[in-house]
This record gives C-alpha cells, structure tokens and sequence, in this order.
C-alpha cells in the first residue's frame, strides 16, 4: 500500500515526506530517479512504499503544477519576493530579475519592500507606485513596527509559497514574526561589508498553523536568466503591451530599431527608465544565450 504526501525536506540523500494525516516519514528515493536524471524537489507530490517505523521509499512523483529551479521547489503557488528598502540598499536588477523568473515559471509574484523604518515614507511611495502602476501586488512590511504583517499572513494563509530574495533582508525574520516558534535562525548585517549572512542552508517546507506552507530559501546575489526567446522578453514587461503593436517593425527588438514606440513611451516618461535598462540588459544576456545555444 503506497502513502501520498508532499516532500517538505530533502537532506543528506534523504526526504521528508508529511503524509495527510502530517505524519513525517524519512524516504530514500527508488534508484531509478538517478539513472533517468529525474530530480526531486521540495514540493514535490510523490507516493511512497512505508517501511518499518517512520522509513519508506520515494516510488513516484506526482505531476508539478510549477516549478522553480533556483530556488529549487516544486508545486508552489506564489513567490513572495523580499527586498529590503535599506541595509542592504535594494538592487532593482536583481528584483526585476526575480520577478522574470516567477513569470516564466508560471507563478504570481508578490513584492515585499521590508525594514520599512528605515526609510522616509516619501521614499517608500516612490518605489512602490513604480511597482504598482505596473500591475504588481506590494507589500509593505517592517518587522520594527508591525507593519504589513496581518496583510502577510492574509497571502500566505492556505497557499504553498517561495520566499525568495537576496541575504540579508529578512526573509526569515518575517517568517518568524508570522508565526512565533518557527525558530529560524536570522543573520545580522555585516556592518563591514554590508551584505547579509547566509543563514538559511537549504529549501524546506514550513507549516503554518493558520493553513498552507511557505519555503524559506537560501539568499541570492545573482541570479541567471532562464532560457527566453528574445522576441518573447517583452512580454514579461507588462507596462510595454499598450506600446510594442505600435512600433514601426514586426517583431521588433525595442532595442535599436527605429519609430520604436516603446522606447518613445520611455522618452516621455510613461515607462520607467530603470525598469527599460533592465529590459536591455536583459534582452543582450537573452541573445548571448541564444548565440552559444546556436554554435
């Protein structure tokens, strides 16, 4: 008789599967999945064989509804992508690339601008209208103060969500003051470097009690760009799509080409400058992917 639940864990060629009835059972999976270079994930759906006591064995995966592989999970609803507006200062690079990817894997993102104490409110209303206009679900949190916190737990409550971001801006401290007891550990910012301390190791599904799961992952500096069609690139960039029909050339780049539409709407103010640089660096790594791919 094979038993279904989620794998919450993957640790030391071991998985932790909680069954319906949140029974843990530490798994080894069938040999098969290596010799066909089948991955597990975290978030992973499987049946597995039970064993003496709490062992059993990982027999099959269950289709993914998504998936992400950096970080590496399977199955979740929404990626909470946590940023802080100080200490560390926010790279919008890297937001927008995190965002990128939750797109192309299928996932809504929401963005979270933490350490709200920091910052004067003027500053905050800036940089989250340039999200808003756009179409995307801000948040605005401060551990400090409390703010944003109930809205947090509204979003979380019965869904299977990512956390993702870079180190430093307090990923697991929000966790922990969404539920108390979590005990995650949390870094403090190097007053050196100014970069967060990588505290959270691996991916690993977190129960909540009020109904869901929520993965805290490792920080991220950088992060590579899936594979996209450079032709595609712009359609993850909703605040272009009233402008791209418009332009001079079918299938045009919005990079070079002449009575670009899009790259007026940036002259004049309708489209973020900062948010179209990202778009152009993102457009060369696109077409250097394709290059290489092509050889």
């Amino acid at each position: 008789m094979w038993v279904e639940g989620i794998i919450i864990k993957g640790y030391g060629g071991f998985y932790y599967v909680r069954d319906q009835e949140k029974f843990i059972w530490e798994c080894k999976p069938r040999g098969r999945f290596k010799k066909e270079n089948q991955q597990i994930l975290v978030g992973d759906r499987v049946q597995i064989k039970p064993l003496n006591n709490n062992k059993g064995v990982v027999e099959k995966i269950l289709p993914r509804f998504t998936e992400l592989m950096r970080p590496p999970v399977a199955n979740i609803d929404r990626a909470v992508i946590v940023f802080a507006l100080k200490e560390p200062e926010p790279n919008l690079n890297l937001l927008d690339r995190f965002i990128l990817l939750s797109e192309t894997s299928k996932v809504t993102p929401v963005i979270c601008f933490n350490k709200a104490d920091l910052v004067p409110a003027e500053e905050i209303k800036a940089i989250v209208n340039n999200y808003n206009s756009i179409g995307y679900r801000v948040l605005v949190t401060s551990i400090k103060t409390g703010e944003g916190i109930e809205e947090l737990k509204v979003i979380l409550k019965d869904h299977l969500t990512v956390f993702a971001g870079p180190s430093g801006v307090g990923k697991s401290s929000l966790l922990n003051a969404v539920q108390p007891g979590l005990s995650l550990k949390t870094g403090e910012i190097s007053t050196k470097l100014k970069r967060g301390k990588h505290t959270t190791r691996h991916v690993e599904l977190l129960e909540l009690l009020m109904g869901g799961y929520v993965a805290d992952t490792p920080g991220f500096s950088s992060l590579y760009l899936p594979h996209i069609p450079k032709e595609e690139l712009a359609e993850y960039f909703p605040e272009m799509d009233n402008y791209w029909n418009k332009c001079r050339f079918n299938g045009c780049l919005h990079f070079r080409e002449p009575d670009c539409a899009v790259k007026e709407a940036v002259e004049c103010g309708a489209i973020s400058n900062i948010r179209y640089e990202h778009y152009k660096i993102f457009l060369e790594e696109v077409m250097s992917q394709e290059r290489r791919y092509n050889k």
